[in-house]
């Protein structure tokens, strides 16, 4: 089992173009439950897949609710096996995968902190400069720095992208005359997301001054054309991206423990309370599954009553005024 583990991890590198992030946590995953089924039988063997079944899985899922870890680490650790035995199963080696009919834990329904409107303006506006002359530069420095902040935080919330998504974008996925950004999402999928007329402006101001970031150092190609670079001329990582919201959100006054995630699930909520289609939103978003771009969708009751008022034939039907003599029977 241990070489199909390996041939797994190969597959999801080379074919599915899975994170080192990823591949770390498959490992872990799938070497801890190769582990369990050893001591479980006694012996340090590797075991064959074709001699598990769904009663080893459901015992490794007691085994990690008898250790006290957490539900969602229980699913992923579950979600892992079920995609190894799966791979297993299309290349032959299983007839069945014996993870698929295993019942999961029930996973309590978190809530990803968004923005509203008028917050969301609020940390667009919030990098600044000061205008005041400083030593060797200081105050161009923070002027540039500034700039490119703002650029990141109006293309999070007109793109809804994911972190690792902005900090690989390239110049040459730009295209500011038409308002277009080429995207290449989890799995290498790539889509056109259009951005909006503040995103392009504040994008196109920091190109301005994107090339006294990149004077900083003798750059290798890939650093060149990165997008987004830092203080010292190299790309942007997703660290500090991440510092650069927090730092923006803290000065903005929101006082809100809000994520680069957040700002993307505020995107699709203010697509979907503007009256944008689910769909759509789902394209946008780089989604797979119309289920998972409702979990980003964060719509106020009020709103729903409003769209089903609108919508629903009995509602409109029960709104209009009653005809003249109507209950006069």
């Amino acid at each position: 089992m241990q070489a199909a583990i390996e041939e797994y991890l190969q597959h999801l590198r080379a074919e599915r173009d899975a994170s080192a992030h990823t591949l770390r946590n498959y490992r872990v995953d799938l070497v801890q439950f190769l582990d369990y089924i050893r001591k479980r039988r006694g012996c340090e063997a590797d075991p064959q897949p074709a001699q598990l079944d769904q009663y080893a899985v459901r015992g490794f899922l007691a085994h990690l609710h008898g250790d006290n870890l957490a539900p969602s680490s229980v699913a992923r650790k579950l979600a892992a096996l079920r995609s190894f035995f799966r791979f297993l199963c299309r290349r032959g080696t299983l007839k069945s995968n014996p993870a698929e009919l295993v019942v999961g834990p029930r996973l309590p329904r978190r809530t990803t902190a968004h923005l509203n409107v008028d917050d969301a303006f609020q940390l667009m506006a919030s990098p600044r400069y000061s205008e005041d002359s400083g030593p060797s530069g200081i105050s161009k420095d923070a002027e540039t720095l500034s700039i490119r902040d703002r650029a990141i935080l109006e293309l999070f919330y007109a793109a809804g992208l994911r972190i690792g998504e902005l900090t690989g974008l390239n110049l040459a996925d730009l295209d500011s005359a038409e308002g277009l950004v080429r995207v290449l999402g989890k799995g290498r999928k790539e889509r056109i997301v259009p951005v909006g007329r503040t995103a392009v402006a504040a994008l196109r101001e920091y190109l301005d001054v994107r090339g006294s970031l990149q004077q900083r150092r003798d750059e290798t190609r890939a650093e060149a054309a990165a997008l987004f670079l830092n203080a010292r001329g190299g790309r942007l990582t997703s660290r500090g991206v991440s510092l650069i919201v927090l730092r923006h959100l803290q000065s903005s006054g929101l006082g809100k423990k809000i994520t680069t995630h957040g700002l993307r699930h505020s995107f699709a909520t203010h697509l979907l309370n503007a009256g944008a289609d689910l769909r759509a939103i789902q394209e946008l978003l780089g989604h797979a599954r119309l289920s998972t771009t409702q979990r980003y969708t964060h719509v106020s009751l009020d709103k729903l009553m409003e769209i089903y008022d609108r919508a629903h034939p009995r509602a409109r039907t029960a709104r209009r005024a009653p005809a003249e003599g109507a209950g006069s029977r």
